[in-house]
């Protein structure tokens, strides 16, 4: 490593934090004790609260999501369509072969007859189409897969991170979701698009359709295991 960058950056510290403390919380929801007479469903409320909370703290130093950057309208649509694609991907790809383990936290938003929980139900998908995306695209592909091309990440220009860097970016991604098959195209498919177009927008805006999507089928299905 150059002796010019160090190990844990502001810039780096600003996109690692946030999705430590998203992970933290997850894991807490997942392995809360049932005898503690809390309802660990709520906990997503709070990782929703404090990460956003996180993320507009550090937003100054954001520099790839300034509005300078934002796609144009031909990227956008672009964005969209992938968003699109990977959802519909992603519905697919539950095989229990393509499960990776089981979920350690899972959310099923439904009261003790049956009845959706509407504050909880708005939460999971603010969280997870507002949220999400922005944390999970600032981690895996601003930082990871280009720290992995160079430990100098922020001089590195999106449009010449190469295969190595994309690939393991996208496995330790796929490392933290049960659906790995799905992971896989999904991690790509953004990174994939950030590379193409240069604007870290374009993957957050797929992500977000992708998770937006993703939500409104599980809440008119059911499918509260895709949550």
């Amino acid at each position: 490593m150059p002796a010019d960058t160090p190990a844990l950056s502001p810039a780096a510290l600003a996109r690692c934090i946030p999705f430590v403390v998203f992970m933290a919380l997850l894991a807490l929801r997942g392995y809360l004790p049932a005898n503690l007479g809390v309802d660990a469903r709520w906990i997503y409320g709070a990782q929703t609260v404090i990460v956003g909370g996180l993320l507009a703290w550090y937003w100054r130093g954001y520099g790839e999501l300034v509005r300078q950057n934002l796609p144009d309208a031909r990227q956008t649509g672009w964005a969209v369509v992938v968003g699109i694609a990977v959802f519909a991907i992603w519905v697919q790809l539950d095989a229990p072969w393509m499960q990776l383990g089981s979920a350690t936290a899972t959310f099923v938003p439904l009261d003790s007859a049956g009845q959706p929980i509407w504050a909880l139900i708005a939460l999971r998908l603010a969280g997870a189409a507002l949220v999400v995306p922005v944390m999970e695209e600032l981690f895996w592909r601003s930082f990871l897969m280009r720290w992995i091309q160079h430990p100098g990440f922020e001089r590195v220009d999106p449009q010449t991170v190469g295969l190595k860097a994309i690939a393991l970016s996208t496995f330790v991604f796929t490392l933290a979701h049960t659906l790995w098959l799905a992971a896989i195209v999904a991690g790509l498919a953004y990174a994939l698009l950030y590379r193409q177009t240069g604007k870290l927008w374009s993957a957050v805006i797929a992500h977000a359709v992708t998770n937006g999507l993703l939500g409104i089928w599980v809440i008119r299905t059911g499918r509260w295991e895709f949550w």
